[in-house]
């Protein structure tokens, strides 16, 4: 602070206008007043564009650039009362700078305004501000934080305040403006627009301080990712566990067959062996007794004959070749068949649970699902293009119209044999396979009853039970449409369903969330049916056509 022998009036003369403390390299502007070098150039680096220059004290406008030049008596004098104890001078602070807004009352060195009057048009400093707080008739005038765009409050046309709002042309007006150029306009006063827009915009930040809560909410929940990381994690370990088990079990039972095949093979080798060795034994002594008996047959002299021949052992039997059984050589083709057909029932097993493991893990969720789309234009957003398969059209059924049309006939059609074909029941399914959200909409004949359906591709094909009919097993859902009436049918249960007909049924599925509706579709869509369960495989869109000439299409949709 001052010390007590320097004055206010000094500290304001050596004062810089726009810095606000003492001046540092003073320079002097062509008016007369003086500011710092570095703060005058910075004022006057902004007025570039402008093309004019001007004094921050008296507003003089200066064109070109003038030169500066030190004011070196002011500075002789600055220096010469720095060292008596002349420093900053914060109440300085109260005068207006360039960014701020001066009081229009003010001469001189004008200060900072405290308010600005919308009536009188006008901003004021703390002191001159006092009449609008005093004066009984200014206390009704409306003062607002200091603003310098006051005289946008004024028409330029009429040289009157814009009391009006034009809602016609969404502008403010003053009151003449409102009964001549605005005359036939709807028109009210600014401060009752201003109350609707204030309602209007509280409403609007509430509802973006509900989204903002909405949002954090769901931030919060989106933090759980690294549980969802560790339960992925932890998933892959347990299965490449349980996995790595089960290839130990294949690799010890491997390892069983292996032992089992060469202990049999060393049993029965051992088995052969003993038995050739015993009959090389037996074939050594035959061959013996043959050649002692050719000796004795080939003997000339009778006596010599007879007298040799009580010698001759006596023959035993064979207690060998008599037992000997030999079975076709089977080797272990049989075996190896065996471990085949255990091959071939793991393949099947695998093969039937890497459709619903697949179909599990993709029901795994982070993100919040979508809500279920309300009117036709938001369920054309998932349509699906569907298309016959003509492999699973039964004899009766004809297609047309690039595979979407179907009609049955009175006689049988020509297809070829194949295993996907419907035998008896009139059924046809889609080429395409239904996941994720899909929409689609079939056109219905009136003639018979016609059920629309979607179902899983492993559904029976031969035969006539329910097992193959639509609806009627667990493994389809349908719609009948039937004259004038709707049924629903699932696994054998018919149920009854109201609603507007149509020739028109709109189809919506959401594999993931297990959600099949029916709709009714016309001008409007009106709900049939909603199932909700869990799809545990891909699913099918299908078509059953009950009676002869009945038909049915799949829709083109935009």
């Amino acid at each position: 602070m001052a010390q007590e022998g320097v004055n206010h009036s000094d500290r304001e003369r050596f004062c810089c206008l726009i810095f606000l403390d003492l001046l540092e390299d003073p320079v002097a502007t062509v008016c007369g007043h003086s500011c710092c070098k570095s703060c005058i150039n910075t004022h006057w680096d902004k007025e570039e564009e402008r093309g004019s220059y001007s004094c921050p004290q008296c507003r003089q406008t200066f064109t070109p650039r003038p030169i500066l030049e030190k004011n070196t008596m002011l500075a002789v004098s600055l220096e010469e009362l720095k060292k008596t104890g002349l420093q900053t001078a914060p109440a300085d602070h109260c005068y207006a700078g360039p960014e701020d807004v001066a009081c229009d009352v003010c001469t001189g060195r004008k200060r900072k305004s405290l308010k600005s009057c919308l009536n009188c048009l006008a901003s004021y400093c703390e002191k001159h501000l006092q009449h609008h707080l005093q004066s009984p008739p200014l206390k009704k005038h409306n003062l607002v934080e200091p603003s310098e765009k006051l005289q946008e409050n004024i028409c330029s046309c009429h040289d009157e305040v814009k009391k009006m709002f034009c809602r016609t042309d969404q502008q403010c007006i003053c009151y003449l403006c409102s009964v001549e150029e605005h005359k036939d306009h709807d028109t009210v006063s600014a401060a009752a627009e201003r109350t609707e827009r204030q309602r209007e915009l509280g409403l609007r930040r509430q509802t973006i301080q509900q989204r903002v809560q909405d949002a954090e909410k769901d931030m919060k929940l989106l933090q759980q990712k690294e549980a969802f990381n560790g339960s992925a994690d932890k998933a892959v370990e347990d299965s490449e566990e349980i996995f790595t088990e089960m290839i130990r079990l294949l690799e010890k039972r491997s390892s069983d067959v292996e032992q089992q095949i060469r202990s049999q093979q060393e049993t029965e080798v051992s088995r052969v062996r003993e038995l050739h060795e015993r009959l090389e034994q037996e074939i050594t002594e035959l061959k013996r007794k043959v050649h002692e008996l050719k000796q004795l047959s080939d003997t000339e002299d009778h006596n010599q004959f007879l007298h040799n021949y009580p010698s001759l052992s006596p023959l035993s039997e064979s207690t060998h070749s008599s037992s000997i059984r030999i079975c076709p050589l089977r080797n272990f083709e049989e075996v190896t068949a065996a471990v085949s057909q255990v091959r071939g029932r793991l393949q099947d097993i695998l093969s039937e649970t890497e459709t619903e493991i697949s179909q599990i893990v993709s029901q795994v969720d982070v993100l919040l699902r979508e809500p279920e789309p309300e009117t036709r234009a938001d369920f054309l957003k998932y349509s699906q293009k569907n298309t016959l398969d003509p492999n699973t059209a039964n004899r009766l059924l004809l297609l047309s119209e690039g595979k979407r049309k179907v009609k049955r006939m009175s006689k049988q059609q020509y297809y070829s044999d194949h295993p996907d074909r419907f035998t008896v029941w009139s059924q046809v399914l889609s080429r395409e396979s239904l996941t994720g959200r899909c929409y689609w909409e079939v056109e219905v004949g009136v003639k018979g009853a016609v059920y629309v359906a979607v179902t899983y591709k492993n559904i029976r094909r031969a035969g006539n039970s329910d097992e193959c009919r639509f609806g009627f097993n667990d493994k389809s859902w349908s719609l009948c449409c039937y004259g004038n009436l709707y049924s629903f049918n699932y696994n054998s249960i018919s149920i009854p369903v109201p609603g507007l007909w149509s020739s028109r049924v709109g189809v919506y599925l959401d594999h993931r969330a297990g959600v099949l509706s029916f709709y009714s579709v016309s001008d409007t869509m009106t709900l049939l049916r909603r199932v909700q369960t869990t799809f545990t495989q891909p699913l099918y869109a299908g078509v059953r056509l009950h009676c002869s000439g009945s038909r049915a299409e799949f829709c083109k949709l935009k």
